[in-house]
C-alpha cells in the first residue's frame, strides 16, 4: 500500500517537542549583537530632528542607525520594491519621510537585548507632522483601481447586469464589511544577519527562501549568490512572512554598520504595521433570482484600503467570478489610500473576506425567496467556471454538500429565525460554501542515496508548521520504494534546488511533484547502473523495466532478479549517487479551472440577554484531490476552521483615529480563539481523483479551511436571532 496519504506522525515532531528545533532567532552565532527597532509615533510627516546622544552613551551600545548614517542603497532599489508582491516598498532609512505610525525610523544595536531596548527608548525623535487620512469612511470617498487583481483583471463583466437585475423575481442589495486583521503568529518576525566579507548569511523567519535571497540581494545591490538564507523552522506565518519586509534588510544594513552579526526580532506591537495585515474591506453585493432560485444577475463591488506608499488589493471578487452560474455578472475592485502600513496576504486573501460577503448574501437571498440556503446553492451549481469559461479539473462540491448536510442533520433545521432553542439559549444553524484555487508553480528537488542505504531529498522550500517535512518524506519514500525511516527531507536553505513561496496553498502542489520526480530519477539512475553492470542480477534489462520496493530493485515480471540499492552503491565506488529533477505546471491551467471545494455547516448558541455567541459544533467536508497525509491534512483543515471562527467572532485591529496607532497591538487585547472557545469540529475529506492539477493529484489545503466559515457563522447567528450582522467580527454589542 502506498505510504502517500497514510496518517504517519510528523517526522519533525521530536525536534519540536524536545526543543531541538531552532527557529530563526535561536541560532547560535559568534559575537552576536542584539538589535531593536525604533518606530515612528506619528502617521504622516517628516523627521525634523533625531537625537541619539543619550542612547549612544549607554553601556553596551554598539551602533545606532538612522536615516542620517544608514548605508546608502542603489537608487533604483532603495525602496525594496523589486518583484512585487514579494518585494515590497520598504522603510530602509533612506530619507526622513514618515508614511504610517510604527514605521521603522532607527535601529539600535547593543551587546545585549536589554541594553538595546533601553537605548532604543532613549532615542529622541522630533517630527514635523502633516494631516493623516486614518478614517476609512473618509478615505473611500477617493478611490482608484489597482493595476490587476493577482494575475486577473481588476474588473469583469459578462452579460447585461442591469437587465439581469430587472428580470429577477427577487433582488437584494446589501453591503458587508470586514475589519483590519493581523496575522499574529506565535513566532514574531526575526532575522539574524552575519557578513563574511561580501557574503551575507541570513537566518530569517520566512515563507519564501528564494524570495528573501533575491530581494535582499537586489535591494543591497549585490549578487544573489552572495546571499544565503537559512530557515529550517517557521513558527507560523499565515501570509505575513510571504513578503520581504523592512526589518530583514535593516538587519543586514545594521550588521554592516556594526561590523558584527546582528539579531533583530520584532516585538509584538511591531507586528502591527510594518509587516502587513488583512485590510478593511467594504463589499456591496447585488443579486437577482427567479422564483425558483436561479440567479439572473450578481454584482460584487469591493473597496479596500491600501497604504500611501504602494497598492495592495484584497481580491474579494475572485470567488464570485467562478462560484455560481449567473448569466449576468460584474465584479469591481477599488483602493482607498490611508496612512497605515501596507496590507498583505493573510490566510486565504480574497476568498476569506470575499466568501463572507458572497455566502452571507446568498443566505439573504434564500430567505428573500423562501428557499432552503443549501437548495439555493444547488440550483445554481455549475460544472464549469463561468468566469474563465473552462471546465473544472475536478469538483466534488455536490458530495460535500450532501455528506455535510447528512452529518450535521441539516434536514432537521426549522427555517424560521428564532425558532430553535436549547435551554435559555437561541440556537441557529447556518452553512456556506468553501473554495480556494489550486495554485502551482515550478519546483525542483534533488535526491541522493548514500552507502548505508539512506536517501536525502532536498529542496529550498519551507515548513510553516504544516507538515512539509513529513509529506515530502512520504512522497520520496513512496517513489523510491523505501520505508520512511530511511528517507530524510532537507529544506530551509536557499542553496538547495528552487522552490516557490509557501503561499496560495502551493507548496505540496509545487514541491511534491519535484520530489517525486527527483526520487524517480534516482531510482532510474540506480537501475541504469545495475543493468549496465555484468555483476548485477539485473544486467541486460532495460532500466524502465526495473521497479523498487523495500530498498531493493527487481525486474518487473521476474522478481527473482533482485538487488539491494546498497549493493549497487557499493559497487559504484561507495560514493553517494544523486539525481535532480524539475516539475513544471505546464499548460493545464489553460484547459481547466482548478479549485478545491468544501461545505461548512455551523451551529451557534446565542445568549439572548447578553448577546454572547458560542459555536458548539462545526462540520466541514472538503474535496481537495488526494490528501498527502490524513493526520496533518486533518489538522490543517481544522486549523483553518478555527482561523475562520476567529475571523467571525474575535479578530479586529483597532486604530486610534488621532494617530494611526493600533490600540490593541498585542495578544492580550487582539483576541483570537483559544481552546475554551472551540467546540466539536468534524472534518471529512471526500475521495477525489484529479489527474490534471499535478502528478500526485493533490490540491493545497492550507487556506480552504478558513473560507466560508465566517459566513456560515453569520448565517447561523441570523437564524438564531433574526438579526443580520454584516460587519465582522460578530460581537455582542452588535446583537444587543
Amino acid at each position: 500500500m502506498s505510504i502517500v496519504g497514510a496518517p504517519i506522525n510528523r517526522v519533525d515532531a521530536w525536534a519540536k517537542v524536545s526543543g531541538a528545533a531552532r527557529y530563526s532567532a535561536e541560532h547560535p552565532v559568534d559575537n552576536l549583537a542584539q538589535a531593536v527597532l525604533v518606530t515612528s509615533t506619528v502617521p504622516n510627516g517628516r523627521i525634523r530632528r533625531i537625537d541619539t546622544s543619550e542612547a549612544s552613551a549607554l553601556p553596551g551600545v554598539v551602533h545606532i542607525m538612522t536615516h542620517e548614517n544608514a548605508l546608502r542603497l542603489p537608487r533604483k532599489t532603495k525602496d525594496g520594491k523589486l518583484s512585487p508582491p514579494i518585494g515590497r516598498v520598504l522603510s530602509l532609512l533612506q530619507d526622513d519621510a514618515v508614511h504610517y505610525n510604527n514605521q521603522p525610523v532607527a535601529v539600535v544595536v547593543a551587546e545585549t537585548f536589554e541594553q538595546a531596548r533601553e537605548a532604543a527608548a532613549r532615542v529622541r525623535v522630533e517630527y514635523e507632522t502633516q494631516p493623516a487620512l486614518l478614517d476609512f469612511e473618509e478615505a473611500k470617498q477617493h478611490t482608484h483601481p489597482p493595476e490587476k487583481v493577482l494575475s486577473q483583471s481588476t474588473d469583469t463583466r459578462r452579460g447585461d447586469l442591469q437587465a439581469g437585475l430587472l428580470s429577477g423575481s427577487a433582488r437584494i442589495d446589501v453591503t458587508y464589511r470586514t475589519p483590519v486583521e493581523n496575522h499574529n503568529p506565535i513566532e514574531p518576525h526575526a532575522t539574524i544577519a552575519a557578513w563574511d566579507g561580501d557574503d551575507l548569511l541570513l537566518y530569517d523567519s520566512t515563507q519564501y527562501m528564494k524570495g528573501v535571497q533575491r530581494t535582499v540581494a537586489g535591494t543591497l545591490g549585490i549578487a544573489e549568490e552572495k546571499v544565503t538564507v537559512l530557515c529550517p523552522y517557521v513558527g507560523g506565518g499565515f501570509g505575513c512572512k510571504g513578503s520581504v519586509w523592512s526589518h530583514v534588510v535593516l538587519a543586514a544594513m545594521a550588521a554592516k554598520g556594526a561590523g558584527r552579526p546582528v539579531k533583530l526580532a520584532l516585538d509584538r506591537n511591531q507586528m502591527f504595521g510594518p509587516v502587513g495585515a488583512r485590510p478593511v474591506t467594504e463589499q456591496r453585493m447585488r443579486h437577482a433570482a427567479m422564483s425558483d432560485g436561479r440567479l439572473t444577475a450578481t454584482a460584487h463591488d469591493t473597496v479596500a484600503y491600501t497604504s500611501m506608499i504602494e497598492d495592495w488589493i484584497e481580491p474579494c471578487g475572485l470567488m464570485t467570478r467562478m462560484m455560481y452560474e449567473a448569466p449576468n455578472q460584474e465584479t469591481t475592485h477599488r483602493l482607498a489610500r490611508m496612512h497605515l502600513g501596507t496590507p498583505t496576504f493573510m490566510r486565504a486573501p480574497g476568498e476569506a473576506s470575499g466568501s463572507f460577503a458572497l455566502e452571507s448574501s446568498m443566505d439573504e437571498l434564500a430567505y428573500e425567496l423562501g428557499i432552503d440556503p443549501l437548495q439555493l446553492r444547488l440550483r445554481n451549481y455549475t460544472e464549469r467556471d463561468p468566469g474563465k469559461e473552462l471546465p473544472f479539473s475536478s469538483k466534488s462540491l455536490r458530495q460535500c454538500y450532501e455528506i455535510g448536510a447528512e452529518r450535521f442533520g441539516w434536514s432537521r433545521r426549522n427555517p424560521q429565525p428564532r425558532s430553535m432553542r436549547e435551554g435559555d439559549k437561541l440556537v441557529g444553524w447556518g452553512m456556506a460554501t468553501a473554495t480556494y484555487p489550486t495554485n502551482r508553480s515550478k519546483g525542483a528537488a534533488s535526491a541522493t542515496i548514500y552507502p548505508d542505504g539512506t536517501v536525502v531529498v532536498r529542496s529550498s522550500t519551507q515548513d510553516l508548521g504544516t507538515g512539509t517535512y513529513t509529506v515530502m518524506t512520504q512522497v520520496a519514500a513512496d517513489a523510491l520504494g523505501l520505508p520512511v525511516e530511511r528517507v530524510r527531507f532537507d529544506l530551509g536553505d536557499s542553496r538547495l534546488p528552487e522552490a516557490p513561496v509557501s503561499g496560495g496553498s502551493t507548496t505540496v502542489a509545487s514541491v511534491a511533484p519535484a520530489v517525486q520526480a527527483a526520487a524517480r530519477a534516482l531510482r532510474l539512475k540506480l537501475a541504469g547502473i545495475a543493468t549496465a553492470d555484468a555483476r548485477s542480477p539485473l544486467h541486460g534489462a532495460l532500466p524502465d523495466e526495473v521497479e523498487s520496493d523495500g530498498g531493493r530493485l527487481f525486474l518487473r515480471g521476474d522478481p527473482a532478479k533482485v538487488e539491494s540499492m546498497t549493493d549497487i552503491v557499493a559497487r559504484h565506488g561507495a560514493a553517494p549517487i544523486e539525481a535532480q529533477a524539475d516539475a513544471d505546471p505546464g499548460d493545464a491551467s489553460k484547459k481547466y479551472s482548478m479549485h478545491a471545494f468544501g461545505a461548512v455547516f455551523v451551529e451557534v448558541q446565542v445568549d439572548e440577554a447578553l448577546g454572547e455567541v458560542r459555536v458548539p459544533r462545526v462540520v466541514g467536508v472538503y474535496g481537495v484531490g488526494k490528501l498527502m497525509n490524513a493526520k496533518t491534512g486533518h489538522s490543517q483543515l481544522m486549523g483553518g476552521i478555527v482561523f475562520g471562527l476567529g475571523m467571525a467572532l474575535f479578530e479586529e485591529t483597532v486604530f486610534d483615529l488621532r494617530d494611526g496607532r493600533a490600540v490593541n497591538g498585542n495578544l492580550a487585547e487582539y483576541h483570537v480563539p483559544v481552546n475554551a472557545d472551540i467546540g466539536s469540529i468534524e472534518v471529512q475529506v471526500v475521495d477525489e481523483d484529479d489527474p490534471h492539477v499535478n502528478p500526485l493529484g493533490a490540491k493545497g489545503i492550507g487556506e480552504i479551511g478558513i473560507t466560508g466559515v465566517a459566513a456560515a457563522v453569520a448565517n447561523a447567528v441570523y437564524h438564531a436571532t433574526g438579526k443580520r450582522i454584516r460587519e465582522l467580527p460578530i460581537t455582542l454589542d452588535k446583537l444587543l
